[in-house]
């Protein structure tokens, strides 16, 4: 009996079936190959960065236990970082992307600043009341044709388009967003997501994740995988 990353083909199993397992195993491997040449990796701070590709981490921050009321993921753009801070949004963070000066705050649908020009409102985040939530925003600058290797995440994420297009398959099939629109995936689906269409996709994501977990989990062996349902 031979073993791949962690798989045993049993040398009984028929030609066709053992040449479909080498091939998924392949096709696993190259993924994750693929994704661990991506610039950045989602790990690398986005002040370490030295090109325009990649997913890079904006932020980091640790909300203990969130209330007992729907949440939703705000995105304003301000003309300054002052201004931006003046809004006393939140769990909130500033950041500086896309040549804009940005306003991520996490609060209640109908939460919104006195000033500020509101991009999105993305949500609800489903969430538990008994975990410490970290809430990690990430910017993925990601060229057409790339995708991510198959992993799960231990809490909500969601997304919003600033240019091109993505598409995310899971088992309970695929969601496509484009430029200006947002997205959310509940917690623990396998998923795999693209940057499809013709334009390189530029995205923020905030994956809100239990505190005591990994904020991404890389699924490997016998789990679920992609039936091809994205457009290219």
């Amino acid at each position: 009996m031979r073993l791949i990353q962690g798989h045993t083909i049993s040398p009984s199993a028929s030609l066709p079936l053992r040449a479909a397992a080498v091939i998924g195993m392949l096709g696993l491997l190259a993924s994750l190959s693929a994704w661990a040449q991506m610039p950045g990796r989602c790990e690398m701070l986005v002040s370490e960065r030295t090109g325009n590709i990649g997913c890079f981490v904006l932020d980091s921050q640790s909300l203990g236990v969130l209330p007992d009321s729907k949440l939703f993921w705000h995105l304003y753009v301000f003309p300054t970082r002052e201004a931006a801070k003046a809004a006393n949004a939140p769990r909130h963070t500033v950041i500086e992307e896309f040549g804009k000066i940005w306003l991520f705050s996490i609060a209640p649908q109908d939460w919104h600043p006195s000033t500020g020009e509101r991009v999105s409102v993305v949500g609800p985040l489903p969430h538990s009341l008994n975990k410490s939530y970290t809430a990690r925003y990430l910017v993925g600058i990601i060229p057409p044709g790339e995708h991510t290797p198959v992993h799960t995440h231990a809490g909500p994420e969601a997304w919003h388009l600033v240019a091109g297009s993505e598409c995310l398959e899971t088992p309970e099939g695929i969601m496509v967003a484009h430029t200006g629109e947002s997205a959310v995936v509940k917690e623990g689906l396998p998923m795999m997501l693209s940057s499809v269409g013709t334009e390189t996709r530029n995205a923020f994501a905030l994956i809100l994740h239990d505190s005591e977990q990994p904020w991404t989990m890389v699924m490997k062996g016998d789990g679920w995988k992609p039936a091809g349902r994205c457009p290219k």
